[in-house]
C-alpha cells in the first residue's frame, strides 16, 4: 500500500462512521504515522508505506473511531497559526476560540493595552497566541491544575515567550498580583448534564469542561473577582456557549456596575463572545 492508497482507505472509514472533516482528519493521521509535515507527503504520494507505518496508522484510525480526538493522538493541535503539543490534561483548542484572540489582539493595539491576563489558560493557546502577537504587552496565565500549567510552560517554550509570560496557579483571578487591562477567558460553559451524553467529551478533562447547570457557574465567580482586578476603562472577553450570551451579560451587569457591553456570533452564527468595557 502507497501513501495515496492508505489516505483514501484512512478517508473513507473516517467518513463511514461520521467522521467531521474526513479528508483532514485521515491526512492528520497519516502525517502521524509517518512522522512527515505536509508538504512531505504530498510531495510523493506514490511512495510505499512501510509495514511499521500501516500498523501506526490503523491503530491511530481505531482510537479516532473510538472517539478520541485527534489531537490526543498525535499530541498537536494547530491555533491561531502556531503548533501546540496538547495531551489529556488540557482541553483541545476549538476554531472557535479564534475569534476571542482575534478581537483581543485588535483591543490590545487600538488601546495601547500594557497587561492581559489569560484565566483558565489550559495548554497556553490564548496566553502564547496574544504573547507572539503583541510583543510589547505583559501576559498573565492562570490556572487551577500544575499539571496543565506544565503543558503550557512547555508550549510557551516552543513559542519562545517563556520569559514573558507570567504562570500562575490558583482558582481563577486569586493568584493574579495586581489589576490587569484586559483580561480574557475560555472558561468552563458546557452545561454539566450534557457533558456525559456527548461521547465526543469524553476523553477531555471534565474539570475544563463543567459549567454547572447553565453552563455559567464559572463565569458567575469570575464575575464577582473582576472588579478588583481590572482596571477602569479594561475590558473583559469572555467566550461562551450557544444561547448563554443573555445569561452572561446579566452576570457582568450585576458585577459590573455601568459597564458597557456587546456580544458577538462565530462563523456558524453562534453567541460566542462576550465583551465588557469597565467604565
Amino acid at each position: 500500500m502507497n501513501r495515496r492508497e492508505a489516505l483514501s482507505r484512512a478517508c473513507r472509514m473516517l467518513a463511514a462512521h461520521n467522521v467531521e472533516d474526513a479528508r483532514l482528519e485521515g491526512e492528520i493521521l497519516l502525517r502521524h504515522a509517518l512522522g512527515l509535515d505536509r508538504a512531505r507527503l504530498y510531495s510523493d504520494l506514490d511512495a510505499a508505506m512501510s509495514v511499521s507505518a500501516e500498523d501506526s496508522l490503523l491503530k491511530a484510525l481505531d482510537r479516532r473511531l473510538g472517539g478520541e480526538p485527534s489531537a490526543y493522538i498525535t499530541g498537536h493541535r494547530e491555533f491561531y497559526g502556531l503548533d501546540f503539543f496538547v495531551d489529556r490534561h488540557v482541553l483541545v483548542p476549538r476554531p472557535e476560540t479564534e475569534l476571542l484572540v482575534e478581537k483581543a489582539i485588535g483591543l490590545a493595539r487600538e488601546h495601547g493595552l500594557a497587561t492581559v491576563a489569560d484565566v483558565g489558560t489550559g495548554c497556553g493557546a490564548i496566553a502564547i497566541s496574544l504573547a507572539v502577537n503583541l510583543p510589547g504587552t505583559t501576559v498573565y496565565a492562570i490556572d487551577l491544575s500544575p499539571k496543565t500549567l506544565e503543558v503550557a510552560r512547555r508550549n510557551a517554550s516552543r513559542h519562545r515567550v517563556r520569559r514573558r509570560i507570567h504562570f500562575l496557579e490558583g482558582d481563577l483571578l486569586e493568584p493574579l498580583p495586581h489589576p490587569v487591562d484586559l483580561l480574557v477567558s475560555n472558561l468552563p460553559y458546557v452545561k454539566g448534564p450534557d457533558i456525559d451524553t456527548n461521547n465526543m467529551l469524553k476523553f477531555e478533562p471534565r474539570l475544563a469542561l463543567n459549567g454547572g447547570e447553565d453552563g455559567l457557574e464559572a463565569i458567575r465567580k469570575l464575575c464577582r473577582q473582576v472588579p478588583s482586578k481590572l482596571r477602569p476603562g479594561g475590558f473583559l472577553l469572555l467566550e461562551i456557549g450557544r444561547g448563554q450570551g443573555k445569561g452572561a451579560a446579566g452576570i457582568i451587569h450585576a458585577n459590573l456596575t455601568g459597564a458597557t457591553i456587546e456580544i458577538f456570533d462565530d462563523l456558524a452564527g453562534i453567541e460566542r463572545l462576550v465583551i465588557a468595557r469597565l467604565t
